[in-house]
């Protein structure tokens, strides 16, 4: 799991055991790279927006903007915060369904070498991890928050998931108990249920849409266990993408939130819920002011499905699709880096049915422009058997495409065995000159080292050179190119040909359709002077 980034509820009931022990929580990690722009305070970015001193910025009255206390919003929605605790048995070898091994375990403080500390721990983590150890229950706990007086509660997946028995604390002490009502992995989100005598207080969704950045907002929820607490801060940015899933599309917030503020909310200064806090940047593990939450504009409809039927229907359409960077962009023509360039297309899909082909670039959908980022999330959105409009460009010609929405299938969870390991070039070896890269016609010996498919097309990466534009670009021996700009080559004299074509248009880029064990992507390459030569 990277360090930087995590989910961050399920903090051990084991805190006793010191600080150096904090960080045992548990949660799917999602990559990001590294921040370098420190995200200022409101004051801080007036002061940075200011006019001229002849014309003095002048910040807005109390009461219109900058509030002098939260404490009156704080008592109002405390009431609808709940702490949320699960138990779950763990056995020794036991692993999280998404793979991170040990997350649910403690931590190795940092002892001197050879220190009786050390040994005692270590002792100790063998016993605890040994195959004949009994199993033991495992405490977490997250946060959540009332939406509806007949006890729905709303938090994130990843604070229930595995959970054999869930609880609900709500801010008078009460424990209830709660039932899961459904979750969706895709979105971290769960509903659970719980039975009261008594109508329960509850806070509505708001609209963060018109959210924005500079806004102030308030963070309620439990970090390391600590119930109740509220924090304050703004909206430091709209739509971040941090890799978690297809879907992402986060507010950021620099209000200070923890582990164990999973599925806690995000309130405006109206006391309406704009976002679900969901994971936060830290090299730490604690709060550096960037946290990220799910909109409420995206998690109202998956909350409702939950409700109703346990699970969510999404919409699909049956491509694998990436964003068009400017390398792409100059590669296919285009006037700008904009849409999704389709990588591949499911044989018996919507698309398949409509006709869309690898290559094709779509730019809008229903009339509004998107791009690679956004069309997952907004075909998600739709129906199935829907019909929706995709504006489309192929070969540097505007269409349009009618398709009908399908129904997300289940997901897989066979997976390849492994990639090839094979390093050197095969014999007969064609080399891409200024490419980095040799590659080589498939044939039965190829399919019997690479593990291909029988019907395999296209010709095989047969050796990258350490530092060159290949290994840059992540090609990788054993990888097939199946389409160099849209056109379909099975040979290398083919592959050679295409690039030719490609620096007589003098173009600046050239694309490779590659496959391997993930799937289908497009790769740009700047062209070289140079052409490609036999070994």
């Amino acid at each position: 799991m990277p360090d930087h980034v995590s989910a961050f509820s399920r903090s051990s009931a084991a805190l006793g055991m010191g600080a150096a022990l904090l960080a045992m929580a548990t949660g799917r990690a999602c990559a990001l790279p590294p921040a370098t722009t420190a995200v200022p305070p409101p004051a801080a970015a007036n002061a940075a927006s200011a006019t001229p001193a002849s014309d003095p910025v002048r910040l807005p009255a109390p009461g219109h903007g900058t509030p002098d206390s939260f404490a009156d919003l704080a008592a109002r929605l405390l009431p609808a915060v709940v702490n949320v605790s699960t138990t779950e048995m763990v056995r020794p070898g036991d692993e999280d369904d998404d793979g991170d091994e040990g997350d649910n375990s403690p931590q190795i403080p940092n002892f001197p070498e050879g220190s009786p500390f050390e040994k005692f721990f270590h002792d100790f983590m063998n016993r605890q991890n040994s195959p004949n150890a009994p199993p033991r229950k495992m405490q977490a706990l997250g946060s959540g928050f009332i939406i509806d007086p007949s006890g729905i509660v709303v938090t994130n997946n990843h604070v229930v998931r595995n959970a054999e028995q869930i609880t609900v604390t709500l801010q008078d002490n009460t424990v209830l108990k709660a039932h899961l009502l459904g979750h969706d992995d895709r979105t971290d989100l769960a509903v659970l249920k719980v039975d009261s005598p008594r109508p329960l207080p509850a806070v509505p969704f708001g609209d963060s849409d018109h959210a924005r950045v500079g806004d102030w907002v308030l963070a309620i929820g439990n970090p390391f266990g600590l119930s109740g607490t509220v924090t304050a801060g703004i909206i430091s940015s709209r739509g971040r993408n941090i890799e978690q899933g297809p879907y992402d599309d986060f507010i950021q917030t620099d209000a200070p939130i923890n582990k164990g503020n999973s599925g806690g909310p995000l309130f405006n200064l109206h006391g309406d819920v704009i976002g679900i806090n969901t994971a936060i940047f830290s090299p730490s593990g604690g709060s550096i002011g960037i946290g990220f939450a799910i909109p409420s504009a995206e998690a109202q409809g998956i909350i409702e499905q939950l409700r109703k039927h346990g699970k969510v229907s999404r919409g699909w359409i049956g491509v694998r699709i990436q964003d068009v960077t400017q390398d792409i962009a100059d590669g296919l023509g285009l006037k700008s880096a904009h849409g999704a360039l389709i990588a591949g297309v499911e044989a018996k899909g919507p698309a398949a049915a409509a006709h869309l082909q690898t290559g094709d670039v779509i730019v809008t959908l229903d009339g509004k422009d998107i791009d690679g980022r956004a069309l997952p999330r907004l075909v998600a959105q739709l129906p199935a058997g829907r019909v929706a409009h995709l504006g489309i460009v192929r070969h540097d010609h505007p269409m349009n495409v009618t398709i009908t929405i399908g129904a997300l299938p289940e997901e897989k969870t066979d997976k390849a065995d492994g990639k090839p390991a094979q390093k050197a070039p095969a014999s007969g070896s064609m080399a891409v000159a200024g490419l980095g890269f040799t590659v080589g016609a498939i044939d039965d010996i190829a399919r019997q080292k690479y593990n291909m498919p029988e019907g395999q097309k296209g010709v095989v990466v047969t050796g990258v050179t350490d530092d060159s534009p290949a290994a840059e670009r992540g090609l990788r021996t054993g990888d097939v190119i199946t389409e160099v700009q849209q056109a379909s080559v099975s040979t290398p004299a083919e592959l050679k040909h295409q690039i030719d074509l490609v620096r007589a248009q003098k173009r600046r880029t050239v694309l490779f359709l590659v496959q391997n064990s993930d799937g289908l992507r497009w790769v740009p390459f700047p062209l070289a002077e140079s052409g490609a030569h036999s070994d």
